[in-house]
């Protein structure tokens, strides 16, 4: 008799729970309708992204009398590459493409180690006025680069460099583009523990071993989104090749897109998309594999100030 009086309130409140609780396939029943909801949201969010894009590869394989159609198609209906065979055939596009890649290089290398040191410097240094050289070196993000073209025109001319690379090489590096640069990497090393620094000090490391052995491996994350910034603002830059150089054979890309008109100074606009869609590719697979660290590194900028 104990044993049946204990057993049914047991049962009871087990039988009560069990009707409470809901099942895994009424949980997923609730969950795939607003799952749905938010995937067809975020697709119609991402037509006015993607869609440029879309047309831009599809009209490259178009021709020009396709392209000029109204109403327009969203896919040629007669593919062809000619257009791409003319973006090497009217110009140096290869020479150019080289131009561009090896500057963007030279540049995200060279601001990668001029901005980690000074990043370093401003976050792990303590010297007297720092902060308010850090805040001057700030400035240079307030400073348009139409302001400064005109002087840096003139000191490139001095210095007989006009019609050369080396003013998009070196400029870029010590100038204003890697201010942003900096404050990037000042924030991640600031986020850094300063019990690492003791341990590397009680071990005998000076100041630039600690940096080139425990600060700078660690600021991976960082390092990426400055690289991606840096690729992409030098793979981009427009004025300052317009203002420096001359000769086609010099010519960087964007400056290279403007070249193909025909007889009449008309947009070729199915070899100017070809050669926009070989343009992107290098940025496109650059964010690809540094998505991940690109994403880390600004939510870690901000952590510290």
């Amino acid at each position: 008799m104990r044993s049946d009086v204990v057993e049914a309130p047991v049962s009871a409140v087990a039988g009560d729970q069990g009707a409470a609780a809901p099942t895994a396939p009424a949980r997923r029943r609730r969950v795939r309708p607003a799952m749905v909801a938010v995937f067809v949201l975020l697709c119609v969010l991402a037509v006015p992204f993607v869609f440029p894009t879309w047309w831009m590869v599809t009209a490259s394989f178009k021709p020009m009398s396709e392209i000029l159609r109204i109403p327009p198609t969203l896919w040629p209906s007669s593919p062809t590459i000619e257009a791409y065979g003319q973006v090497f055939d009217l110009q140096p596009f290869a020479q150019q493409y080289w131009n561009s890649m090896y500057i963007a290089a030279l540049v995200t290398v060279g601001t990668i180690a001029v901005s980690s040191m000074a990043g370093y410097a401003f976050a792990r240094i303590r010297f007297p006025g720092a902060n308010l050289l850090f805040g001057v070196v700030l400035i240079g993000l307030l400073v348009p680069a139409e302001v400064t073209i005109v002087p840096l025109f003139r000191l490139v001319n001095w210095a007989g460099l006009i019609d050369t690379h080396w003013p998009l090489i070196v400029i870029p590096i010590v100038g204003a583009p890697s201010v942003l640069a900096t404050f990037i990497m000042r924030q991640f090393f600031l986020t850094l523990p300063g019990e690492l620094e003791e341990a590397a000090r009680m071990d005998g490391l000076s100041r630039a071993g600690i940096f080139r052995r425990i600060a700078f491996p660690l600021a991976r994350p960082a390092i990426a989104a400055v690289a991606i910034f840096t690729f992409l603002h030098s793979w981009n830059l427009f004025l300052e090749p317009l203002v420096f150089l001359s000769s086609r054979e010099g010519f960087t890309l964007p400056l290279a897109l403007t070249q193909y008109v025909d007889a009449y100074g008309g947009p070729m606009w199915n070899v100017q998309l070809a050669a926009t869609t070989l343009t992107v590719l290098p940025v496109l697979a650059v964010f690809l594999l540094a998505q991940r660290q690109f994403v880390e590194g600004l939510a870690n900028t901000g952590l510290k100030g």
